[in-house]
């Protein structure tokens, strides 16, 4: 009873926030649209590419809505219940097959149909289709975004123990070489090897010609030879004195600690690169970007990858304002949709071809980031991991990885266990 007391409490307070998503014309004549979003970073990018609409369509308007990332799902799940979506959302990789399987996305596939029947195709890639699939193969989405994860470094500390720059030709072992060096000659960390999936092991095991999941995503990957091989390195990085142990991170992210010049290399997102560089101006000209280090002795392939991501816009498929909304989102996935949100800084464009407008934004600082190697990566991306049933397996998976790096359990142990969360939750 409590429970749902708090339920109907956060359906009537969606109601009065969200109310205007399901209303038409109001009182000025205008048709006013909410676009939901949970990043404030990206929110005057988001609204530069909302005026780029409504300059052309004057009876328009859209606000733009920000909410924290936890917050956003917890809402975005309770309106889809109420029917009361917003008119615009964002959708992740991790959330889009629940919402497309159940029916609350409106399928896009054929909004360009009558400029470009292949439209989709010609314009955004393989991975940025996949990221907008529902499980028939469908669109659910407009590519708005793309991504890869690249090697942060401090360049004082690598100056200071005489040790040259990362760049295409290094390898796992420079990684550990130069960690051992930054850590002897200053005292900091080396590469701080976080226990993350995107921005940390994912990208290790598809190096060296692994895979999280089996690619019909029915079956995890765990009990592959190459998986366990990556596993075991990248684990037992912990092991050396210039590595974090997990326990330091439930306190202090990569981030946190690299911006506070305890650490000298983390793996990060391009997509916080901007803002980092807005929000440590004390740092700029002291830290870079790379590439990520490639694996030197691959089960398959060349050892390299890097986990490639993007998000989508989306729209509820019982919107009111659907036909106006499709017209909006039409204009989102546009050459100039896209180009205004790059040229904006919010994020690289899902567009083909648009990539330099993002790289183009870091030319207003007094030192300018190589974030050129971002884009360079995009030629051996790696779709981020994803299947219908990601969202019973991952928590499982996270823990158990935590449990082998404590020693709970050993790495035999906890990858067999992580191969049957992921296989027991596909099967049911």
């Amino acid at each position: 009873m409590r429970n749902m007391k708090k339920l109907l409490a956060v359906f009537l307070t969606l109601t009065l926030v969200f109310g205007m998503a399901a209303c038409g014309k109001a009182s000025d004549g205008k048709t006013h649209l909410t676009f939901q979003i949970w990043d404030v970073n990206q929110r005057d990018g988001m609204q530069a590419v909302c005026d780029a609409y409504t300059a052309q369509h004057p009876d328009v308007v859209i606000e733009v809505q920000v909410t924290s990332w936890s917050e956003y799902w917890t809402k975005l799940e309770a309106t889809a219940i109420s029917n009361q979506m917003p008119d615009i959302f964002w959708m992740h990789t991790n959330e889009i097959l629940k919402y497309a399987d159940y029916g609350m996305l409106a399928d896009l596939t054929d909004l360009y149909n009558d400029e470009d029947p292949n439209y989709y195709q010609e314009h955004f890639s393989d991975i940025s289709l996949g990221n907008i699939q529902g499980s028939d193969g469908r669109y659910y989405g407009i590519p708005k975004d793309k991504d890869t994860v690249c090697l942060v470094y401090n360049k004082e500390m690598f100056d200071a123990a005489n040790v040259p720059y990362p760049d295409e030709t290094w390898t796992w072992d420079d990684l550990t070489e130069a960690s051992q060096k930054v850590y002897d000659a200053t005292g900091k960390y080396g590469y701080m090897a976080y226990g993350d999936d995107q921005l940390g092991y994912w990208n290790f095991v598809y190096q060296k010609g692994g895979y999280i999941l089996t690619e019909d995503k029915t079956k995890g990957g765990f009990d592959n030879p190459a998986t366990q091989e990556a596993m075991e390195f990248y684990i037992n990085l912990q092991k050396e004195d210039w590595c974090p142990k997990q326990n330091y991170f439930a306190e202090t992210s990569p981030g946190t600690a690299f911006f506070s010049e305890q650490g000298s290399m983390f793996l990060e997102g391009n997509w916080n690169l901007l803002s980092e560089m807005q929000n440590y101006p004390e740092m700029q000209g002291k830290w870079d970007v790379a590439v990520l280090p490639y694996c030197p002795n691959p089960v398959e392939g060349d050892g390299k990858a890097t986990i490639s991501n993007g998000l989508c816009y989306a729209t509820s498929a019982k919107g009111k304002n659907l036909e106006i909304v499709k017209d909006v989102l039409k204009f989102f996935g546009s050459e100039e949709g896209q180009r205004v949100q790059g040229e904006s800084g919010a994020a690289i464009p899902a567009y083909i071809g648009l990539e330099d407008t993002w790289v183009g934004v870091f030319d207003q600082f007094d030192y300018v980031l190589d974030v050129q190697k971002c884009v360079d990566m995009f030629d051996y991306g790696v779709q981020s991991v994803n299947n219908a049933s990601r969202s019973v397996w991952k928590t499982k998976v996270s823990d158990e990885l935590l449990r082998i790096y404590s020693g709970t359990v050993s790495m035999e142990e906890g990858l067999k266990n992580m191969q049957e969360y992921i296989d027991t939750a596909e099967a049911e």
